[in-house]
């Protein structure tokens, strides 16, 4: 490239620098530019740069000048990202389950490109923070990014699902069986992906493990796209489906003690009704709940801040619950 085509790119390496070398506690001397585009093979005098400069301040950058002694460091004040910001997506793809190991890396080190080179080493600091579990599946990026094309152009997609076995590895499920699902949403519960939507071959709104879903494409038309009911609201659903195990909403009352109010709001949202009980430091409350084992756990481990008075049904499976728990300890 010749050099007075090279002299087009001085203000992108310019920015570059700031971008890279500067921060709210380090600058860069105008002699430190004239090196740093002498590197690359541009020329550039003190007097044009102080015009430069000026370029980029009306583009948008936040630069700023500070006297130190005779000299004059200059520095970018602002990013579009924050530390606080940055160090709160390292925490968030860090603390990720369904995030692979390499793509955690991969993403952190992307993170890190959005501070100076002197705050990245905070942020690289923070990766050995947590010590979490990762999901080896190295396919569950690339299908949250399937899953959600699917949804925005309602098609259904299929998948074979798996499940671990002794061994930890994920095999197939029921023989490698096709699922066709219309998805909805993608929701996120106890730090794992989950795709809801009508798996019609169950005839039903079900709930599945991104990273259980082994293969994965976007189907052709021959199967109608089943459309979301309109009173669905993934909110409400996340709060009723406990550990993801779906099923048939059913509705339900409980009595609880006040102590525990907040418990049921953090659960079931602020909209719920609490009805206190006359005489007694308790309210009832009206839930549509999904009824699983993971419900009666969650339930029995309130202890006995909360008595189900209805239905019948689930008091009975509390109870059968109860029993086979205590049966292991005789």
């Amino acid at each position: 490239m010749a050099k007075s085509e090279k002299q087009k790119l001085k203000l992108l390496y310019l920015m570059e620098k700031f971008l890279k070398d500067t921060d709210e506690e380090h600058g860069i001397t105008v002699k430190e530019m004239v090196e740093y585009l002498k590197q690359k093979d541009i020329s550039a005098e003190r007097k044009s740069l102080y015009n430069d400069v000026a370029c980029l301040q009306d583009y948008g950058l936040d630069i700023g000048s500070e006297k130190v002694g005779r000299e004059t460091y200059y520095k970018l004040l602002s990013r579009e990202f924050e530390m606080p910001e940055l160090k709160l997506l390292v925490d968030a793809v860090q603390s990720s389950m369904f995030i692979t190991s390499a793509k955690t890396q991969e993403l952190i080190k992307k993170i890190e490109g959005l501070a100076s080179k002197h705050e990245a080493v905070e942020l690289q600091r923070q990766v050995h923070v947590h010590n979490r579990v990762k999901n080896p599946n190295e396919k569950i990026y690339l299908f949250v990014d399937e899953i959600h094309k699917a949804i925005h152009s309602m098609k259904n997609v299929e998948f074979v699902y798996g499940e671990l076995n002794t061994k930890k590895i994920l095999v197939p499920k029921h023989d490698g069986k096709l699922y066709t699902v219309s998805p909805w949403a993608l929701t996120w519960d106890d730090e794992r992906y989950y795709l809801v939507g009508y798996d019609h071959g169950a005839g039903m709104d079900k709930n599945f493990r991104v990273d259980k879903i082994m293969k994965l494409n976007i189907a052709d038309n021959s199967v109608k796209y089943e459309k979301c009911p309109k009173d669905f609201e993934i909110a409400s659903y996340n709060s009723r489906v406990f550990g993801m195990f779906g099923g048939k909403l059913e509705p339900i009352k409980l009595k609880v003690a006040n102590y525990l109010a907040g418990v049921m709001i953090d659960q079931f949202g602020d909209k719920i009704n609490l009805i206190p009980v006359k005489g007694e430091e308790a309210f009832t409350v009206n839930v549509d709940v999904v009824i699983s084992q993971q419900f009666i756990g969650w339930l029995v481990g309130l202890g006995t801040g909360v008595e189900v008075l209805e239905s019948k049904a689930l008091r009975d499976m509390v109870k059968d619950s109860l029993s086979a728990i205590l049966s292991k300890y005789n």
